[in-house]
């Protein structure tokens, strides 16, 4: 909503007096009240921006300092944020205080479950009637995306037929030249031939782990973890060592030590920006404390960066990869999360373990199509890329403030919900009543599907978690189910209390 349309006008003459509240107030602390009331009566609703400094200062006669001090009382509360060079907005009625639980993974490498869930989420079709609140899809309907076509387009009536032609095995020129450029935002310094273009972030991930392992083998990752993750490790015999990870800071690296010390863990798989599905940050100082470690007991560190671009607040942050002085990091990203997965771009830049890699990609799908490539790369080189990504961020912020609103207002009490600052998935960890496996069968029925937390873990744990997409504009449709699914998840624990207190 424009602030603008809501906004009263017609009042830059009216003083703050008029709004006489009654006591001894300062004139910030009236401007305060005056914008509390106007947000609890939804005048300004969740992810709305406020009035600009200079506006208020004009419509309550006050001056700049006093409405900067207003608004920052009103952050402190945590009734609205700054967001640089955008201005203030309403948060949800309050930040989430409890936020999911500190996972507690089995301490044994365990072989991976889970492909059934994994396959029914993943396998729809475009027809599929059901709202599907759980995938890791982007909004790929922006208006910042029609560049991207007409470059598709004019690549498709070129006379120039090299778009229908192999590429180099480790992609396009372009395109890699692009991507070196863009990694230095995340702090860095690759060169075109460090990079191999990939059919996805999902073949990067695989290449990473078949150059690496052999069946048998253990890998550490993070706890939850991303199900596609999971699912190589299952088709390549591989173990998962799940690490407790910290909804805030990341995976555990006092745990990960007394993992490499007992475990012969042959890589360390992590999404350390922006995690999938838990939604956390590590720190820049654990970033290098965990490229610290790997060196220590050479291992290597498998870094899924896909999410990294998607930063609500810039500098984007580093990603482990910037750290790595030795060649053992091998990050993969590239354009599913950001642009669109139907695209299938990704890319991986592998360090020391290039060659090896090269022959994993021509074992596998060999080089990857051209034309996306080189559609991806002029898109990027155009400088419609990063305006997208703007565009995309300032949409997904706005919408996980809605979303965790929705979560708080319909979802039983007592509900952790992560607070990621970047990306579009928000993780919830429901009471232990709740098994979403179980909820998603119920929901069937009203054409709605979630991400239930066992998909993201070896051993099917996070049952009681489900995962939520807020990339799409949040109509009343999706409000509705969203309120289905609290009211399903609230009946279930409702049962669970009355067959407790039959129990006695």
């Amino acid at each position: 909503m424009c602030w603008r349309s809501v906004w009263p006008q017609n009042r830059a003459s009216v003083s703050i007096s008029e709004y006489g509240q009654g006591g001894v107030m300062t004139r910030y602390e009236k401007v305060a009240t005056v914008l509390r009331e106007r947000i609890e009566h939804g005048l300004y609703r969740v992810g709305d921006r406020l009035p600009s400094i200079r506006a208020v200062c004009q419509e309550l006669g006050v001056s700049i300092s006093t409405a900067q001090e207003a608004y920052r009382q009103l952050m402190d509360v945590g009734l609205i944020e700054s967001r640089p060079k955008s201005g203030y907005f309403v948060l949800p009625s309050r930040v989430p205080s409890v936020l999911p639980s500190v996972s507690r993974p089995a301490q044994r490498p365990l072989d991976i479950s889970q492909w059934d869930q994994v396959l029914e989420l993943v396998a729809t079709q475009r027809d599929d009637v059901r709202l599907l609140l759980g995938r890791g899809i982007p909004n790929f309907e922006y208006e910042t995306l029609r560049p991207l076509s007409k470059i598709l387009a004019g690549l498709h009536r070129s006379s120039d037929l090299h778009g229908f032609n192999y590429d180099k095995l480790s992609g396009s020129p372009e395109l890699r030249q692009q991507v070196a450029r863009l990694a230095i935002a995340s702090g860095c310094l690759l060169h075109p031939d460090d990079i191999v273009v990939t059919t996805g972030c999902q073949e990067a991930l695989s290449i990473a782990l078949r150059t690496l392992t052999q069946s048998g083998d253990v890998v550490a990752v993070d706890s939850p973890s991303f199900y596609g993750t999971m699912q190589i490790l299952k088709a390549n015999g591989l173990k998962a060592l799940e690490i407790p990870t910290d909804p805030q800071t990341g995976i555990s690296l006092e745990a990960l030590e007394l993992a490499l010390e007992q475990w012969p863990i042959r890589a360390i798989q992590v999404t350390p920006t922006y995690n999938n599905p838990l939604g956390y940050t590590m720190p820049e100082a654990r970033k290098r404390a965990l490229f610290q470690l790997a060196q220590r007991f050479d291992v290597a560190i498998i870094e899924d960066d896909i999410y990294g671009d998607l930063s609500f607040t810039l500098p984007r942050p580093r990603t482990v990869k910037s750290f790595d002085d030795d060649g053992r990091v091998m990050l993969c990203s590239g354009f599913s999360k950001t642009v669109g997965p139907g695209l299938r771009v990704g890319w991986l830049a592998p360090g020391r373990y290039r060659d090896q890699a090269l022959h994993m990609k021509y074992v596998s799908t060999g080089a990857s199509a051209t034309l996306p490539q080189l559609a991806v790369a002029e898109f990027v080189a155009k400088g419609h890329y990063e305006r997208h990504v703007r565009y995309a961020t300032r949409q997904y912020q706005r919408q996980r403030d809605i979303m965790i609103s929705w979560v708080q207002r319909y979802f039983p009490k007592g509900a952790g919900i992560s607070y990621p600052q970047g990306s579009f998935l928000l993780w919830v960890e429901l009471p232990a009543a709740v098994d979403c496996v179980k909820l998603n069968q119920r929901l069937a029925q009203h054409a709605i599907h979630v991400a239930p937390g066992s998909l993201f873990s070896a051993s099917g744990k996070f049952r009681q978690c489900l995962r939520l997409n807020y990339a799409f504009t949040l109509t009343p449709a999706i409000e509705a189910a969203v309120r289905t699914v609290g009211e399903l998840a609230t009946e279930m624990v409702e049962d669970a209390q009355a067959h407790a207190a039959v129990l006695g």
